[in-house]
């Protein structure tokens, strides 16, 4: 369980990253529309990685990390919308950190919802 634990964590500073993306953004490159995009997914990765730990069931708790995985997946999508419309720079180190960060998330995820799965699976033949 402290790989969930871990990804709490990670999801939950990432988060703080995406909104202080936004912040800078909407206050600073006046962007609005993508940067919102951006803070929705970037968010609610942790968010569905917390209530994933409430999940009331295994498959609740797999349903809640798949959908976070996506999430993670929208987010590096932005943020790389952001970069090709030069909002974002990539040679920056803080934009490098966070393209960084939601690939690494995406892989946690991944791993924690195919992990997941083949216990479902395996308790299902039970």
């Amino acid at each position: 369980m402290a790989h969930e634990n871990n990804v709490q964590s990670k999801s939950f500073k990432f988060a703080v990253r995406i909104v202080k993306l936004y912040q800078h953004l909407s206050k600073e490159q006046r962007e609005y529309v993508l940067s919102k995009q951006l803070l929705r997914s970037g968010t609610s990765i942790g968010a569905n990685v917390n209530e994933a730990q409430a999940g009331q069931s295994k498959a609740d708790f797999t349903a809640k990390m798949s959908i976070a995985s996506k999430e993670a997946r929208e987010t590096k999508y932005w943020l790389e919308l952001l970069c090709e419309t030069d909002y974002l720079d990539k040679s920056q180190p803080h934009v490098l950190s966070l393209l960084e960060q939601s690939e690494e998330l995406i892989k946690i995820l991944t791993a924690i919802v195919k992990v997941s799965q083949q216990n479902l699976k395996a308790n299902s033949k039970k």
